[in-house]
């Protein structure tokens, strides 16, 4: 299909917004996130758990596939803004609804593309079921996102998060999956240090 060179289309300037959507919003903040800082990090997590998975647990898993699905997994929030996690969970009519929005936004942010770039960008959004364990590990990693936030406030004195840290733990904990149980006791203490704790003295030699 040849593109319709006349017609302008919206898609990535709406993305871009993700940068303008604040996390956390009603808790105080030693330091600001936004969703396009929180999707990168995703990302790279889901993309860290889909290589683990690969080379400790033999799996064959596409972690290129996984941080793609990661750096679009909150888009539709560009529309329906960031709900509160104890309000979009609240109950189980609660959470339905807010699925359906959030899949009525992603449709909308499709119709922003042209046509023929439509396909490919839905299996993004709403990625199949040949990429299901994939998706699981990018829910893995938006769990994960969230606790590494709260050890950070932590680091920086902030009590707010003391209860959300918790909570945080209790669901990457319920994930039950083994390429977070890895990640956890090889990757995850780093980040409660220092710079100078974690700065690597000297290149490893070849």
């Amino acid at each position: 299909m040849q593109p319709d060179e006349n017609r302008e289309y919206a898609f990535f300037a709406m993305v871009s917004r993700l940068r303008w959507i604040s996390r956390w919003a009603l808790m105080r903040n030693s330091s600001g996130e936004n969703l396009s800082e929180h999707s990168l990090q995703v990302a790279m997590l889901a993309h860290a758990l889909s290589t683990i998975g690969n080379e400790r647990l033999g799996k064959h898993l596409d972690s290129d596939r996984a941080a793609v699905i990661a750096m679009y997994h909150d888009v539709s929030e560009i529309l329906t803004g960031d709900m509160p996690t104890p309000v979009k969970y609240r109950n189980d009519t609660i959470r339905e609804a807010y699925r359906e929005i959030e899949a009525d936004a992603d449709r909308r942010l499709l119709s922003l593309l042209p046509e023929d770039l439509r396909a490919e960008y839905s299996k993004v959004l709403e990625p199949g079921d040949e990429f299901s364990y994939e998706k699981k590990l990018v829910k893995g990693a938006d769990k994960l996102s969230a606790y590494i936030k709260c050890i950070e406030e932590k680091k920086a004195g902030n009590n707010e998060f003391r209860s959300a840290e918790k909570a945080a733990l209790k669901a990457v904990r319920d994930m039950h999956l083994p390429e977070i149980d890895i990640f956890t006791a090889e990757f995850l203490p780093a980040y409660s240090r220092t710079l100078d704790e974690i700065r690597p003295e000297q290149a490893p030699e070849e």
